[in-house]
């Protein structure tokens, strides 16, 4: 069991990468909360893996201190926090993206990594053991394709706030990196797309892809759990593309 004792928050666990991650997890030992917006989603990998579940808009900085305080009350600590809830706008121009459209993701995207810092941090610290961060990123913010500008934007976001908590965490034994999938077969599929989920229409992306596929749930998981176990203990400030070679 590669995560015998550990607690893990995994945020968007409802669905994709996020409930992935939480049974990835769960099988290696893990006590899981799966926390996300779609409540009876999380309910239900919740159920399968053993865990708890919370829900909430990891948005709002209440919703989100409502996640930290599920994993201290069902299981009396955290040590792993996978900051996976993402969304995006529909791929098109980028004049097209309505002011709404671009706070929702900015909100969603990149002040959720803020308000899970201030509530799951102060915990870190105050239990005296370390932890470990995984944020969800994205190819998207080191080799951005155009119609998601804004999007791309969030995920350059995500990708520095990595590195820089790296640094700033480092003295607390807080291990921060980043997972950056490729365009992965999820509900936002159709949307990173910006056109149906068509053979032909996903052979145009695919063609951008060395390795000749997206990424699924599984890669994801594979790489939160190698960055969030004991033996990645000296890796921070990591920004791991999960990609088939697209960042190459």
């Amino acid at each position: 069991m590669r995560l015998a004792t550990k607690i893990a928050l995994v945020t968007g666990a409802a669905a994709g990468f996020g409930a992935g991650i939480a049974r990835r997890y769960a099988a290696e030992g893990a006590r899981v909360v799966c926390a996300d917006i779609n409540l009876p989603g999380a309910e239900a990998i919740a159920r399968e893996v053993g865990g708890v579940a919370v829900g909430g808009d990891v948005s709002q900085g209440p919703d989100v201190a409502a996640m930290v305080a599920k994993a201290v009350d069902a299981f009396g600590g955290l040590d792993i926090v996978v900051n996976n809830a993402g969304t995006t706008h529909r791929n098109q121009p980028m004049l097209d993206v309505t002011d709404a459209e671009f706070d929702r993701i900015y909100a969603v995207n990149v002040k959720s990594i803020y308000w899970m810092a201030q509530h799951a941090v102060p915990l870190l610290r105050r239990q005296g053991r370390g932890g470990c961060i995984v944020n969800i990123a994205s190819t998207a913010g080191i080799r951005p394709r155009g119609g998601l500008t804004w999007y791309n934007g969030t995920k350059g976001a995500v990708n520095i706030i990595t590195l820089s908590m790296a640094q700033e965490l480092g003295k607390d034994r807080i291990r921060v990196n980043a997972i950056c999938p490729v365009m992965g077969e999820t509900a936002l599929l159709e949307a990173f797309m910006g056109m149906p989920d068509t053979p032909e229409n996903r052979a145009r992306f695919l063609g951008t892809i060395p390795l000749g596929r997206m990424s699924t749930a599984a890669d994801v998981a594979n790489a939160a759990l190698f960055l969030a176990e004991d033996s990645s203990n000296f890796l921070t400030g990591v920004l791991l593309p999960v990609d088939g070679g697209r960042t190459a």
